[in-house]
């Protein structure tokens, strides 16, 4: 099972200076819009989501049908078919997606520490 892109979605308390603090680290902003509180940054593989506001625990998130530079993965394997092998190895779903559509879609699973898991399909 191929899980795509990883990045850590981190809830920050003050946007501007975890993105000081992040750049100090060599990332830079890739992505997002900091009137929005929200930025993508990036150091080589490694992405940061940087979030103001919009959850409250930080979020591993894996994007099945990208790699690391939000580039269309082919051959992905399906947000759908993922789930099904969670499911059949015993793992709750949170908000789970319509097997029987297709195209983007998101679920959400916990490890047995309680972590949030994201993952998220884009097409």
């Amino acid at each position: 099972m191929k899980l795509g892109a990883f990045s850590a979605s981190l809830s920050v308390k003050y946007i501007k200076a975890s993105k000081q603090f992040y750049e100090t680290l060599g990332f830079h902003v890739y992505a997002g819009q900091m009137e929005k509180n929200y930025l993508i940054m990036k150091n080589g593989n490694a992405l940061i989501g940087l979030f103001q506001g919009m959850f409250e625990n930080n979020i591993l998130t894996f994007n099945p049908d990208w790699n690391e530079s939000a580039n269309k993965v082919e051959p992905f394997d399906d947000i759908r078919d993922i789930q099904k092998h969670l499911k059949s190895k015993g793992i709750k779903i949170e908000k789970k997606v319509d097997e029987n559509n297709s195209g983007p879609a998101s679920f959400m699973v916990y490890d047995t520490d309680g972590n949030a898991i994201l993952l998220d399909q884009h097409v």
